[in-house]
């Protein structure tokens, strides 16, 4: 330092003109230097400006063009059932049955939201009157051709003989062939993936409720889209495992989806790290273990006790109920949580009489039942239900006195003096024609 400041005193003393000169230059050439470099970087905000509207744009014309096709299709979505033919019937695997289904009036078929079901009336035999049940659509909402509904025979347990098997599950898979014809209802149902968002998902399924989430993924592969998939499925081995090779093409095929399959009774041909990639049940901890955070939208649909340990897991995690999906229909799924009334409340609704008119039944009333439906079911009384959760109408009844609570907003309102019992409670005394 020393050294240099010697020689700018020498420089200065021999040739002070030039010297003041080199300094003048080299501000001006420090000054030009600050002026580029502030330039560039509003150049660079600019660019960052302008993509990132970019992307606000192609987002909002995306949403845009995905409600006016939804807004196009409302006129092709049909009142009551329609007739459908079933122009192919697929096995799955043991005991599961795919079945495609085209309009028999031969249109075509206006798009579904990935997770939603179909409504179907049944004539079995010896059913009496006809059978309502709901099955989610399997397959993705972009075929215009078909819808695929995927099955599984449910049938009596072995050594329970008060266990009975799936009247419409047997129906379908012992007896519908290609070519019968079906009544169907278009499709319905609130749980659902919204393919205008993109954020991550996770998909977890077990057994036969890997069908909305085949749906999903479908989805998202088809539309072209890179949003971030991972697939958590449970089965108790390859033999129950449904569309096994589908799934496992769809993940060494696209980047973005990450496979996770459980098995929870492997045979002894299976192979770990082939056919499955983790021994025992699906649950919360190899979520834990797997997922890099709980930073995710969650859809879920499977066995009961499968998804009340994972929702409540998830819960647990810190991940806020909001995005915690599941499958709202079946007599297993998960219910929501309602708030435990005040020991003074319990004490006032366990008063409430509740007074089936056919059957010439009065029952007094039991808080901790979800909903008037399964407190029929828990006193034998039969009522008919499908979906089990306010969507199908099969469990209309009358009221002939007395008023409801509705746990969950009906997808539509019953006419006046009815009610859907899957989805209501009494908030008084009541009387019903059941």
């Amino acid at each position: 330092m020393q050294f240099v400041m010697q020689n700018l005193r020498v420089a200065f003393v021999t040739n002070p003109g030039l010297f003041l000169g080199s300094i003048l230059v080299g501000l001006l050439i420090v000054y030009a230097a600050t002026l580029w470099l502030g330039a560039l970087q509003r150049l660079y905000f600019q660019r960052q400006q302008r993509s990132l509207e970019r992307e606000r744009l192609r987002f909002a014309i995306k949403a845009a063009k995905i409600q006016c096709k939804e807004a196009e299709q409302i006129k092709d979505i049909w009142n009551g059932y329609r007739k459908f033919q079933v122009v192919k019937k697929e096995r799955e695997c043991d005991g599961v049955e795919s079945f495609y289904l085209a309009a028999h009036d031969g249109r075509a078929l206006p798009p579904f939201k990935p997770g939603q079901y179909l409504t179907f009336q049944l004539n079995v035999p010896g059913a009496g009157k006809p059978v309502v049940r709901c099955y989610s659509l399997s397959d993705s909402p972009v075929r215009k051709d078909y819808y695929r509904v995927t099955i599984k025979k449910v049938c009596a347990a072995p050594g329970q003989p008060e266990s009975k098997p799936g009247v419409a599950s047997c129906h379908f898979c012992d007896r519908i062939q290609t070519g019968d014809i079906l009544d169907v209802k278009a499709p319905n149902g609130h749980f659902f993936l919204d393919m205008s968002e993109e954020s991550p998902v996770v998909l977890i399924s077990g057994g036969v409720g890997i069908t909305p989430m085949l749906s999903m993924l479908n989805a998202v592969i088809e539309s072209g889209s890179k949003r971030e998939v991972w697939f958590f499925h449970g089965a108790r081995s390859r033999v129950d495992h449904i569309q096994k090779a589908h799934v496992e093409k769809v993940a060494a095929e696209h980047d973005n989806v990450r496979m996770h399959i459980c098995y929870s009774r492997p045979e002894p041909s299976d192979v770990l790290g082939r056919d499955y990639q983790h021994a025992g049940r699906l649950t919360i901890d190899l979520l834990k273990q797997v997922l890099p955070s709980n930073n995710y939208d969650y859809f879920l649909c499977g066995p009961g006790p499968m998804m009340t340990g994972v929702t409540d897991g998830l819960a647990a995690w810190g991940v806020p109920k909001k995005n915690v999906h599941f499958e709202a229909f079946g007599p297993a799924t998960v219910k929501e949580k309602t708030p435990m009334p005040s020991p003074s409340e319990t004490s006032m609704l366990k008063r409430l009489r509740v007074t089936f008119g056919r059957s010439n039944k009065t029952v007094q009333w039991n808080p901790e039942s979800s909903s008037l439906l399964d407190f029929a079911e828990a006193n034998g009384i039969r009522i008919e239900s499908g979906c089990r959760a306010g969507s199908c109408g099969s469990c209309l009844v009358a009221v002939k006195s007395g008023e409801v609570d509705y746990v969950v907003p009906p997808e539509a309102l019953p006419e006046d003096r009815s009610c859907l019992t899957c989805i209501c409670k009494p908030k008084g005394d009541l009387v019903l024609d059941a």
